[in-house]
C-alpha cells in the first residue's frame, strides 16, 4: 500500500504495482539509467559538429540555452511523479490533464522517438565496434553492418527482459566507462590548449562562447533541436519510477541529478573541443564538415595517441549500446502502462513472472527496432541518417505535452503557494511553450528539401520522416478506439483514478 497525493492535494492509498519488482533501484541507480539512455558519448560524438556549423563558437551557448526547457520540463516530470508515479509518465499524465486522445498521442510520441533512436545507435554500436576490432571494412558493408546492429538491439533487449537489476548493473558499468572516457579527453585537451602545446589550429577559450547573442532565430532552432537530442533521454528516470524506492520523490530528484551532470559534461566537452580542434575548415578544424559526424574521434589520435583513439571508438560503441538498452526499457514499461489501463490491447500489460519485466512489450519494442532499421537500411543509408536528425521532433512533441499537462492538472493549486505557482504552473508553461517553438520552427526549417540527404518530392526527408512517423500515430489510435473503447469513453483513466492499479497485470476495464 502506498499513499499518493492528488492534484487538489488530497492523499489518497492505493494499492502498488503492475506486476514490476518494487524498490528495486536507489538514488543513483535511478539516475544511471536517466544517463545512460542519454548516451553521452555517441549523442556528442554524433551532434556536437553539427551544432558548431550551426552556430559555429557559440556551441556551448546552445547547451545552457537548451538547457533552460530541459531544466522547467524536469520541474513538470517531478511534480507530476509526486502526485501520480506511473511508468506510462507522458501519456498517463497526458490522459489525466487533456483526456484519452492527447495521452495517448503523448505515449505514441515516446514509442516513435524510441524506435528512431534505437535504429540509429545500432548502427553506430556495430560500426564503432568493427572499427575499433580494425575490422574498417567490414564497418562498411551494409549487410554485415546492418546484421551485426541487429544482435545489439537483440542483446540490449534480451538484457531489458532479464530484469531492472540486471539492467543497473549493465548501466554501471558503461555510464562509468563514458563519463570517465569523457573527462579524461576534455581535461587533456584543455591542459594541451592552456600549455600551448595543442598545436597551431588551437584557440583558446572565450567568454562569448557562452553567449547566444547575435545567432539567428533559425539557427538557434536547429542548435536547440540537436540539443534536445543530446539531452534527450533523462525522462527514463521516470520510466522506473514503480520499481524505485521511495517512488513519490526519488525519480524526480534522479531526473533532476541527471540533467545537471549531463549539463556540466556537455559544456566542458564542448569548451575542450572547440579550444583543441580551432574552427578552421582543414584537418581537425570544426568547419571542416568531413567532421561534423563525428568530432570526438578525430580528437582522439591527436589528444592521447593511437591508444586514446582506439578506446575513444570502443566507447562511442559502448555509449551507443548502453543507450540501446536503456531506451527499451522504459518505452516497453509505457506500453505496460498503456496496457494496463485498456489503451492498447491486453498482451502488452503481460509481465514476466520470475524477471519482473514487461515481457510482451520488451519483444516487440526490440522487434519494432529492428524491423525499422532493417527497413531504413534497405531504402537508403540517408534515409537513416536523416531520421536521427528528425528525432528531436518527436522529444519535443511529447516533452510539451508533459509541460502543459502539468500545468492543467495542477491548475486548481497553482495560486496556492508561490512554490506551486512557479513549479507547477510557471517553470513548466515556459518549457512547454519553448518545446512548441523548438518544435515549430524546426519543423518549417525542416520543409526544405535541401535540409538532410534526402527529399520527397518538394519536402525535406527529414520533415517527412520526423513528422510522418507521429502522424501515423493517428490511425493505429483510431484503430484502438475502435476496439478499446473503454479507454477513448474515459471509463479507465480519468484525473481521479488511481494510477496504480492492483497487482494483477490486467486492464481495470476490458482490454483484448
Amino acid at each position: 500500500m502506498a499513499e499518493r497525493q492528488g492534484a487538489d492535494g488530497a492523499v489518497t492509498v492505493v494499492e502498488n504495482g503492475k506486476g514490476l519488482r518494487p524498490a528495486a533501484l536507489g538514488l543513483w541507480g535511478n539516475t544511471v539509467i536517466g544517463l545512460g539512455a542519454t548516451a553521452p558519448v555517441y549523442s556528442l560524438a554524433a551532434t556536437l559538429g553539427y551544432v558548431v556549423l550551426a552556430v559555429h563558437d557559440r556551441a556551448p551557448a546552445m547547451f545552457l540555452v537548451a538547457f533552460a526547457p530541459m531544466l522547467l520540463v524536469a520541474f513538470a516530470y517531478r511534480e507530476l511523479n509526486r502526485a501520480a508515479p506511473d511508468c506510462g509518465t507522458t501519456f498517463t499524465w497526458g490522459t489525466k490533464a487533456f483526456g484519452p486522445w492527447v495521452g495517448w498521442m503523448g505515449g505514441w510520441g515516446v514509442a516513435v522517438s524510441a524506435i528512431i533512436v534505437l535504429a540509429n545507435v545500432a548502427e553506430i554500436s556495430a560500426v564503432y565496434t568493427l572499427r575499433f576490432l580494425g575490422l574498417g571494412g567490414a564497418a562498411d558493408h551494409p549487410v554485415l553492418r546492418v546484421l551485426l546492429g541487429v544482435v545489439f538491439i537483440a542483446g540490449m533487449t534480451w538484457v531489458s527482459y532479464r530484469g531492472i537489476k540486471i539492467s543497473e548493473q549493465v548501466q554501471n558499468v558503461l555510464v562509468i566507462v563514458q563519463f570517465v572516457v569523457l573527462g579524461v579527453l576534455a581535461v587533456a585537451a584543455l591542459y594541451l590548449v592552456l600549455t600551448g602545446n595543442a598545436g597551431p589550429q588551437a584557440v583558446r577559450p572565450r567568454w562569448e562562447w557562452f553567449s547566444p547573442v547575435g545567432v539567428s532565430a533559425s539557427a538557434v532552432a536547429e542548435a536547440v533541436i540537436l540539443c534536445v537530442f543530446i539531452y534527450w533521454g533523462w525522462d527514463a528516470c521516470l520510466a522506473v519510477t514503480e520499481e524505485t524506492r521511495d517512488s513519490g520523490s526519488t525519480p524526480g530528484r534522479a531526473a533532476l541529478l541527471a540533467t545537471v551532470i549531463l549539463l556540466v559534461t556537455y559544456v566542458l566537452v564542448a569548451v575542450a573541443v572547440q579550444a583543441y580542434a580551432g574552427f578552421g575548415d582543414t584537418g581537425i578544424g570544426l568547419r571542416n564538415e568531413e567532421n561534423a559526424d563525428d568530432v570526438l574521434s578525430v580528437l582522439g589520435d591527436p589528444v592521447g595517441g593511437a591508444v586514446a583513439s582506439s578506446l575513444l571508438l570502443l566507447t562511442v560503441a559502448v555509449s551507443a549500446a548502453s543507450s540501446t538498452q536503456t531506451t527499451i526499457l522504459p518505452t516497453a514499461r509505457g506500453t505496460l502502462s498503456m496496457a494496463v489501463y485498456g489503451a492498447l490491447p491486453q498482451r502488452f500489460a503481460r509481465v514476466h513472472p520470475k524477471y519482473r519485466t514487461p515481457s510482451f512489450g520488451t519483444a516487440v519494442m526490440g522487434a519494432a527496432a529492428v524491423g525499422f532499421y532493417v527497413v531504413l537500411s534497405v531504402v537508403s543509408q540517408n534515409a537513416l541518417q536523416d531520421s536521427i536528425a528528425s528525432l528531436g521532433l518527436a522529444v519535443a512533441f511529447y516533452y510539451g505535452v508533459t509541460a502543459f499537462s502539468c500545468v492543467w492538472f495542477f491548475r486548481r493549486t497553482l495560486t496556492r503557494s508561490v512554490r506551486d505557482a512557479l513549479m507547477r504552473g510557471v517553470f513548466p508553461l515556459v518549457g512547454g511553450l519553448a518545446m512548441l517553438w523548438a518544435f515549430g520552427q524546426s519543423a518549417v526549417d525542416m520543409l526544405d528539401p535541401e535540409y538532410g540527404n534526402t527529399r520527397f518530392g518538394t519536402l525535406g526527408g527529414v520533415f517527412v520522416i520526423g513528422v510522418g512517423m507521429l502522424v501515423l500515430g493517428i490511425p493505429l489510435m483510431l484503430l484502438c478506439a475502435v476496439r478499446l473503447r473503454a479507454f477513448f469513453r474515459g471509463q479507465t483513466l480519468r484525473e481521479d483514478t488511481p494510477v496504480l492499479v492492483p497487482d494483477t497485470g490486467e486492464p481495470p476495464v476490458g482490454g483484448l
